[in-house]
């Protein structure tokens, strides 16, 4: 049921696109929309296109197929990335494909991703389309037909009929309700069923091969060809049409073609683009790369429910709104520069630029006529920078930097060499007056009608950009940085009897960028922030409220230009409305229908001239659009499709796709793990707009979001439950589609799904049972523990009683080893002094043996007195007492000197006796005697041995080692 409304709506939309087409026009070229590889990311070849019921276009690209929803690109691969040669939309979900050897379908899954599947395996054997390409594919009602040069596959019924022939075929085209097929060398069949029927009197159509037939006029149908150009079949026979575009299509050679709402033909060929022409044969449009395409050679063509003609190219793809208002001409050559103003008149248009002014051939009412094409030409002696085009009661005069000249046909007149004509206005019947760089001039006309240089306005010499008059005859001058300037002229309009100059005293809001317009009878003054009026009363100027409210956003447009009754063009920093004043008290205002020509005028100097009473001729930056104003009113009739829902992305922690869009049969559940989502979205519809989106999340917001052109939208860290994600579009702030609904349901966490209830009440029951086991086991427990406390009490008291007496035994050890200690150290101190006083008795001696004297009173020989002090001197530094000092000091001091020597490994023996001495607490007379030196020595030593044990100037030498 859902699936037959989306049908109706679809066909409602071809049937409402059909009503409201326009006629093409045959001036400059409908606008080119191109879709660049570097756009949509594939092939550069598209072989074919289609559109399915949503309003999806697909194309047979050279990697796969093509998806595009007005906003996103889809890339979908064939297997082994097969080149889609043929693509075919059924209106119910499927999008049947073919290429090389392979022919099958896809369609959305049940969770919404596009899925492809082969029916090939149908096919028998014997006639599997090997090393053959499904170039052509036809849906038709309740078949599909795949064609190749080899068979046709009919598939229905979940099966596949396979129609062979005695020749190859070529190419197979369904024209209205009929079926034709090209038979090399034999001619045009017709598929009625299962069967073939020759089309009788085809082989006039020669060898050449058949590209396109078209139905035509009163069931006849066009019959287009490679080489040999158009026929005419009218079921009967088959003739050549003589007409005007054959000859074209010959000689560029026909390539494809569709029709165009009934009343016209596009064509397009391999190496000149696309011609479009009507019932009479002739061309009305030709849309080439010099004219907007991406590249000349066209493999495909397809006219979708809105009558966009799409151009698969041999690199790219092309949308061209052929029943679009506005028709372009730009100058792709660079010829003629930037245009700053255009007109036509007497059958010519003239477009003035900053290189000088240039002409060509204008045909009146030309859509009537053949395509019209432009070859412009300088005028001799225009070069140099062209400010203003304006027509005069039948004279074309052009403001030039130079000065201004009256326009004959390819020819100029100069009438006034006062440099800079920027703008000119009628003041009188017979008078104009001219803002220029120096000032206003005044010119006359004469009686055989041509206007001639009269004088310029004495006293006022400013730059004057805008010039207009009121109704009392007052002149007002836009100075082009300064402000406004308010002048009376004399009787004689040679001088300005009357000066004013206005600025931010007077209530304007600033000098900069003030320009003055008439507005339906009215002076107006623009600025940057909105419209002013002036007051003569009070001599000030007050903002003009209630124009600025009805104008919005361009309310500060800096230029007015006059349009049709009471239509006026507001321009605001490139962007362009048309107001309609016509109702008292009311205005209307269109902005959107001219969203394509933003930033396509030059600044300050955008013209917009009526040709006729619906059309406009409008300068751009390297050309001119006509503007067909009553087309454009048939848009705003037309309906639009349904928002689509295109991605449905996981954000959580990295980018992952959950659902390529709402087709899908199943309700999409999102584990609550990904519960940060993001939703894009799209709306199919291709011509140029501003499009906005509303969206709407019921289990999440409270209200509609404000319309935006965003169009996609993340949600984060949403709860468990169900959500239905609701969307709509505007189209140029007037059309609003219906609703789309999109449900989806955030799974429940892990812990607080149904398997989680029904484990946690197992967890509960378990758990009465666990606890009280656990509490009687703990009860026996604890009565197991007091007595085992009790036990351990008892153990314990035993034990510290135990511990006391081991104590005891311990202390008195002890002091028994302190006692010996304390004898050994007193039988160190005692050895010690021992051989202290050893030494100093063998001292003693020596110093004795000096006075000793013979019998008779003389020295003892030298000789005696060395043996004596060589054996006193051995008493003294005999090493003997000191291992046994040393094994005693040892001993006493838990082996002092293998800690002394580890910490400081340089120490030398004398320095080891030293610090045993000084940890002795001896003082230096004892170390002195036991060293065998004097005080001095003792002090040098000490000094020396605290250098080598590192020790700081306040440390004290004696604690240090005792401390040790």
């Amino acid at each position: 049921m859902r699936k037959s409304l989306l049908v109706f709506i679809y066909l409602l939309c071809i049937s409402v696109g059909q009503t409201f087409a326009v006629d093409i026009k045959s001036i400059g070229v409908p606008y080119v929309q191109n879709y660049t590889k570097a756009l949509y990311q594939f092939g550069n070849q598209n072989w074919s296109a289609t559109r399915d019921e949503h309003g999806i276009m697909y194309f047979g690209n050279a990697q796969g197929l093509l998806a595009f929803d007005g906003k996103y690109w889809q890339q979908y691969h064939m297997p082994n990335g097969l080149i889609v040669r043929s693509v075919c939309a059924d209106a119910k979900g499927k999008i049947y494909a073919g290429g090389y050897g392979e022919f099958g379908y896809w369609q959305n899954d049940d969770k919404g991703f596009l899925k492809y599947t082969s029916l090939i395996n149908l096919v028998p054997k014997k006639f599997l389309p090997i090393n053959e390409e499904i170039w052509k594919i036809y849906c038709d009602k309740d078949r599909i037909i795949f064609q190749s040069f080899g068979s046709i596959y009919i598939y229905s019924g979940g099966k596949i009929t396979v129609i062979k022939s005695p020749q190859p075929y070529l190419f197979m085209f369904k024209s209205g309700s009929r079926i034709f097929v090209e038979q090399v060398s034999k001619g045009l069949f017709e598929l009625k069923g299962t069967k073939l029927e020759y089309i009788a009197g085809s082989g006039i159509l020669g060898t050449s091969g058949v590209l396109s037939i078209l139905p035509f006029q009163h069931n006849s149908y066009i019959i287009g060809t490679a080489k040999s150009g158009l026929f005419i079949y009218d079921g009967q026979t088959i003739k050549p049409w003589a007409s005007q575009s054959n000859e074209f299509l010959k000689t560029y050679q026909l390539n494809n073609g569709v029709a165009i709402s009934g009343k016209y033909f596009a064509y397009g060929t391999i190496l000149n683009g696309i011609v479009i022409v009507d019932t009479a044969g002739k061309v009305v449009q030709h849309i080439n790369k010099a004219s907007g395409m991406q590249n000349n050679t066209v493999l495909s063509l397809y006219t979708d429910a809105e009558q966009n003609l799409w151009a698969g190219l041999d690199n790219g793809i092309d949308r061209i709104e052929i029943n679009s208002p506005l028709y372009f001409y730009f100058d792709k050559t660079g010829l003629f520069g930037t245009v700053y103003s255009s007109i036509i008149f007497d059958k010519k248009i003239y477009l003035g630029t900053n290189q000088g002014l240039f002409y060509s051939d204008w045909l009146p009412e030309s859509n009537k006529g053949p395509f019209q094409s432009f070859d412009f030409k300088l005028i001799p002696g225009s070069q140099g920078q062209v400010w203003d085009l304006s027509l005069q009661d039948g004279r074309l005069l052009c403001g030039h930097n130079d000065g201004t000249y009256q326009v004959n046909g390819n020819s100029l007149t100069k009438i006034s060499e006062i440099t800079g004509g920027w703008t000119i206005k009628k003041i009188a019947s017979d008078m104009l007056i001219q803002g220029t760089y120096t000032g206003l001039v005044i010119y006359k006309k004469d009686a055989a009608g041509n206007w001639h240089y009269s004088h310029k306005l004495a006293d006022f010499g400013e730059p004057s950009r805008y010039v207009e008059q009121d109704s009392k005859g007052q002149i007002w001058v836009s100075h082009a940085y300064k402000g406004i300037y308010k002048l009376s002229l004399s009787t004689d309009q040679k001088k300005a009897v009357s000066r004013v100059y206005y600025d931010k005293s007077y209530g304007l809001p600033g000098s900069y960028n003030i320009n003055v317009f008439d507005l339906d009878n009215r002076i107006v003054f623009s600025s940057d922030s909105g419209f002013y009026v002036y007051d003569d009363i009070t001599d000030r100027f007050f903002k003009y409220q209630q124009l600025n409210k009805k104008l919005g956003t361009f309310a500060t447009s800096s230029k007015i230009i006059k349009a049709i009754g009471k239509k006026y063009w507001f321009i605001n920093q490139g962007r362009v409305a048309l107001a309609d004043l016509s109702v008292p008290g009311k205005l209307t205002i269109d902005t959107n229908r001219f969203t394509i020509l933003s930033g396509q005028m030059v600044q300050h100097y955008e013209t917009i001239n009526r040709i006729n009473n619906s059309t406009y001729l409008i300068s751009v930056d390297d050309g001119f659009v006509i503007l067909n104003d009553g087309d454009a009113l048939a848009d705003n009739k037309a309906t639009i499709p349904r928002v689509l829902i295109r991605r449905v992305e996981n954000v959580t922690d990295k980018v992952s796709l959950i659902s390529e869009g709402g087709f899908g049969k199943d309700l999409i559940e999102i584990p609550y793990a990904q519960n940060n989502i993001r939703i894009a979205y799209s709306l199919p519809y291709f011509k140029q707009a501003k499009i906005k989106f509303q969206y709407y999340l019921d289990g999440y917001s409270h209200q509609w979001s404000d319309w935006a052109p965003q169009s996609q939208k993340e949600f984060t860290n949403l709860d468990q439950g169900t959500y239905h994600f609701k969307v709509r579009a505007k189209i140029n702030d007037q059309l609003v589609s219906a609703e789309t609904v999109f449900t989806f349901t955030i799974l429940p966490p892990w812990y607080a799904g149904t398997i989680a209830i029904v484990f946690y009440l197992l967890l509960m029951v378990l758990s009465y049972y666990i606890i009280r086991h656990y509490y009687r086991l703990k009860l026996k427990r604890h009565q197991q523990h007091i007595h085992q406390k009790l036990q351990k009490e008892k153990e314990e008291f035993l034990k510290q009683e135990a511990i006391a007496n081991e104590q005891h035994i311990i202390n008195i050890k002890n002091e028994q080893l302190q006692a010996d200690l304390a004898s050994k150290s007193r039988e160190l101190a005692n050895s010690a002094m021992n051989i202290v006083y050893k030494n100093e008795l063998l001292q003693k001696i020596s110093d004795e043996l000096g006075h000793l004297k013979d019998g008779h009173g003389k020295k003892l020989a030298d000789e005696q007195l060395r043996r004596i002090q060589k054996v006193i001197d051995e008493g003294m530094s005999d090493d003997r007492d000191w291992n046994i000092f040393e094994n005693s000091f040892n001993e006493a001091h838990e082996n002092f000197f293998k800690k002394l020597k580890a910490g400081h490994p340089d120490l030398v023996p004398n320095d080891l006796k030293l610090c045993a001495y000084l940890r002795m607490n001896m003082s230096s007379k004892e170390m002195a005697s036991l060293l065998n030196i004097s005080l001095r020595g003792v002090e040098i030593r000490r000094y020396r041995l605290r250098k080598k044990l590192n020790l700081e100037h306040d440390k004290n030498l004696t604690e240090f080692l005792i401390e040790l």
